[in-house]
């Protein structure tokens, strides 16, 4: 019983699919399409409407620094990552800049409770 044909492997080319300008076009826009669908749908969340403007504007700061604190604790982990890297391979100047991220990343992390304890 044979499963494969092995006399024309050998001699096997692969070409590309013949694809016209408008064809190109079209797939441009459609793939344009999909990909804007797809961010509108994903990035989108329920507003819900509050009668005091304060309130809005304190839920946007919220959200803002939420993200801002997000990205805080990416920066702290990469120091760690970056310190413990440099202390594996004896390199001062890659710990000098793990420090850095380090401590970048602590101001970031904390940057709400840093500005309120500014502002008083």
């Amino acid at each position: 019983m044979k499963y494969f044909n092995k006399k024309n492997t050998q001699n096997k080319e692969t070409t590309k699919l013949p694809m016209t300008g408008k064809l190109k076009k079209g797939f441009r826009h459609y793939c344009v399409a999909v990909l804007a669908v797809t961010m509108v749908l994903g990035t989108s969340a329920t507003a819900f409407a509050a009668n005091d403007p304060i309130t809005v504007v304190n839920n946007l700061s919220d959200f803002i620094f939420g993200l801002i604190r997000a990205v805080g604790m990416i920066l702290l982990g990469f120091g760690i990552v970056q310190i413990g890297l440099s202390l594996k391979s004896h390199d001062p100047s890659q710990r000098a800049n793990g420090f850095l991220t380090l401590a970048g990343g602590v101001i970031i992390t904390f940057a709400k409770e840093i500005l309120t304890l500014i502002t008083g």
